[in-house]
């Protein structure tokens, strides 16, 4: 049995020998491999605990090793193993459990695996797209503006001194970038933590239920990331729900666990309206369709998958045509972004330089 101490790492997974644990979580790809070679083994024939041996080995020390050797340890002693995941809540969340746990009912875990790992490649690949749609133009900027902070803190205050010196009128274009250059001189501190702070307060917001609300509305205003985010949030729900339902979850169990795993609190409070609307009886679609937050495309899938009885592969359909559209989105923007932030660039590179020129002009004239 792996410890927490053997490792050299804190133990973070709530098992029956955890005795103090940590805020963090395994890493999704981790979890995502595991998957799908626990499906392979599985529908090769091997028995559970020996694939999970097998898994245990091949892992490098972690909290994923960790929670596996304890899952093993409590399959070997009799547990079923949705039960001994459920005690590792950072590791297998809670979509994860119910899909084990409905494998197991229907006899079918190595199939379940499957979809979940499906699930987690398809769900790990959008994920990624978006993150690496967002490098690029913050790195730009970030570089950017340290070029810009530099010209202005060390470049353009030798320029005002020599205009005083020389005793130079200056053009209301100058002393507009003198003044910039002066203040980003004396305020430079401002400027620097300024993100940080931003940052942390959005951190700050997002531990509290309205805050949270707040900043997901915030994203989803925004021009083109608000669209890209929105797109896959609701992708998310749909192949969420779709697996869930493909899986043998009861309908009320699956928005259950979807209303906490849409990563977003708008769509999140519109899944928790449905899910109230289904107890009383009411279809999936209608109250999907009042909610304001999914696109009549979604509804009307839903709706037909209802009537059709073949709800799972509409959801899956769904989410396959809102990933294509995040994919179009995200090579538009990455297309549109380059130029943008090259003509952004040129036009402060080009303020600058003629704001200083024109100056120069006129001492230029002086001499002659």
């Amino acid at each position: 049995m792996l410890s927490a101490s053997t490792l050299g790492r804190p133990q973070a997974v709530v098992g029956k020998h955890s005795h103090w644990s940590v805020n963090f979580r395994a890493k999704q790809k981790h979890v995502t491999s595991f998957t799908r070679q626990f499906a392979t083994l599985l529908d090769a024939g091997l028995p559970v605990v020996r694939s999970l041996d097998i898994l245990l080995n091949q892992q490098k020390p972690g909290m994923l090793k960790l929670a596996l050797a304890e899952v093993k340890e409590d399959v070997e002693g009799g547990a079923a193993l949705s039960e001994a995941m459920s005690k590792h809540a950072l590791v297998f969340d809670r979509l994860y459990v119910n899909m084990v746990r409905a494998g197991e009912a229907g006899g079918v875990l190595d199939e379940i695996l499957s979809r979940l790992a499906d699930y987690r490649e398809k769900a790990l690949r959008l994920q990624q797209r978006i993150v690496g749609a967002l490098v690029y133009p913050a790195a730009v900027i970030t570089i950017a503006g340290c070029i810009l902070g530099g010209i202005m803190v060390f470049i353009i205050p030798r320029f005002q001194q020599m205009f005083q010196e020389m005793g130079v009128e200056l053009p209301a274009i100058t002393q507009f970038l003198m003044w910039t250059a002066n203040t980003v001189a004396d305020l430079w501190f401002v400027l620097l933590f300024a993100p940080l702070l931003l940052w942390a307060g959005v951190r700050f917001a997002v531990k509290t239920p309205p805050g949270r609300l707040l900043v997901d509305r915030a994203k989803l205003s925004l021009p083109v990331f608000g669209t890209i985010l929105s797109k896959s949030a609701i992708s998310r729900f749909c192949r969420t729900l779709g697996t869930l339902v493909q899986s043998g979850v009861p309908i009320l169990d699956a928005l259950g666990i979807i209303q906490n795993a849409t990563g977003n609190q708008v769509v999140a409070k519109a899944v928790g309206t449905v899910r109230d609307s289904i107890k009383e009886g009411d279809t999936i679609a209608e109250p999907l369709r009042h909610c304001g937050v999914f696109d009549d495309l979604v509804v009307n899938m839903i709706q037909v998958g209802e009537e059709t009885g073949e709800l799972d592969r509409m959801l899956i359909k769904v989410a396959d045509t809102y990933d294509g559209e995040v994919d179009v989105l995200v090579a538009a923007l990455m297309s549109l972004l380059e130029p943008i932030l090259i003509v952004a660039l040129g036009a402060i590179v080009g303020f600058i330089v003629i704001a200083l020129f024109m100056p120069l002009l006129e001492i230029m004239r002086s001499f002659h």
